[in-house]
């Protein structure tokens, strides 16, 4: 049974970090591409994989890198500042992969995962929040049901789904091969129009009981410590992280656009005005980065130290998420305010905040999750605690 013992905490991060920074160039140079196709193009998303980003949210003891949570974070913020689209496909297809390796049972993981370090696994996209409907058979479930948002689709074998189980009403996630389901086509948007987040379907779908796991289950198969976050934490690491690269990439190209006008005449970015706004800017994302730092430091305690989370660490993990992609949603605001004509015209700067304004609609960072979280803090509700996204 895996979750036992210490975090561990990865000596690859600094070489994923260095194979993503190698891609940046190519990743800005086809980004136009990757919008007008709608997904990554195979090359870049197989580029992408050979860094090892997948591999890093994989366990361990199936030949994973199984990084920490806080290298998590710096893999998906990483990856997010060089081009936001491909950030949040390759922190989706991390996490449901990474998540399936860990809490399959082991001959479905073992014929999912067959050979990690060669790049021999599974890659799984879907939906998580929204259950399909599973009719128990022998062996297993009939499955029907239509889900949204399957970010990195183009580029998975595999599908991820939330299921209820009828007549026990019990919430489960599937891992079945993608052919089984019909794919919607439908991602028309404005932004992260190059993830491929597309709706499916599927009706009446053979699925092995071995293929399933119990939706809330802390208790990894596979693996060490960090998988006892479950779900919808270790999905919140890579929200946290995708928001704190896009938000550093927009101050960045901000700065660019400043050096470029300074000193013409009635430039707008040579007034106190101007300076005034970019440092609040940059103090806003700074802090919540360090908070970020602070709150996921203290959780990999707990994880160390062989316990959960507390509902007070469940808390700040959500809260820390909805406040830095708010916090990252005001710095977009200011660089649209001050980047003019670039914020309006193709290039990085558009692309940046438009994917941005797509992001921040992402139930994890909702207003609902924030009431809640103000319920637990403030008293309100002390004896409740969190299921999913719900305060329960």
């Amino acid at each position: 049974m895996g979750g036992t013992g210490r975090l561990h905490v990865s000596a690859e991060l600094a070489g994923v970090l260095e194979r993503i920074d190698a891609l940046g160039g190519m990743l800005d140079e086809r980004a136009d591409a990757a919008e007008a196709l709608g997904r990554l193009p195979e090359d870049t998303a197989r580029a992408l994989l050979d860094t090892g980003i997948v591999r890093a949210e994989l366990p361990l003891s199936l030949g994973g890198y199984e990084f920490a949570p806080r290298q998590l974070i710096e893999t998906a913020e990483r990856a997010s500042y060089h081009d936001a689209s491909a950030g949040w496909t390759m922190f989706a297809l991390q996490m449901m992969t990474g998540t399936t390796a860990a809490y399959l049972a082991g001959d479905a993981a073992a014929a999912l995962f067959p050979d990690v370090p060669n790049g021999k696994y599974a890659l799984l996209s879907g939906h998580g929040t929204r259950p399909g409907r599973a009719v128990p058979v022998e062996g297993g479930y009939r499955v029907s049901g239509q889900w949204q948002f399957a970010s990195g689709m183009a580029h998975a074998t595999h599908i991820h789904s939330a299921i209820q189980v009828e007549g026990t009403d019990e919430l489960r996630v599937l891992a079945m091969p993608k052919s089984q389901v019909t794919l919607d086509g439908n991602w028309d948007v404005l932004g992260l129009r190059a993830t491929h987040s597309i709706d499916y379907h599927c009706a009446d779908v053979y699925v092995p009981h071995e293929y399933t796991y119990v939706a809330t289950t802390d208790t990894p198969v596979n693996g060490g410590a960090v998988y006892r976050l479950g779900l919808v934490n270790m999905s919140a690491i890579g929200h946290t992280g995708w928001a704190l690269g896009v938000g550093r990439r927009l101050l960045d190209e901000l700065r660019r656009v400043a050096a470029a006008r300074t000193g013409s005449r009635g430039a707008a970015v040579d007034t106190s005005q101007f300076h005034a706004e970019y440092a609040t800017a940059e103090a806003r994302l700074r802090a919540a980065r360090a908070w970020a730092n602070d709150v996921w430091q203290d959780v990999e305690q707990t994880l160390d130290q062989g316990e959960l989370p507390s509902t007070e660490q469940d808390t700040l993990i959500r809260l820390v998420l909805n406040h830095t992609t708010s916090t990252v949603s005001e710095v977009g605001r200011t660089v649209h305010r001050w980047a003019g004509s670039a914020a309006i015209r193709r290039g990085p700067v558009d692309r940046f905040l438009r994917d941005l304004g797509t992001g921040t609609q992402h139930i994890t960072s909702s207003p609902v999750v924030l009431q809640n979280c103000g319920k637990w803090l403030s008293g309100a509700r002390p004896e409740a605690r969190w299921s999913f996204l719900d305060l329960t």
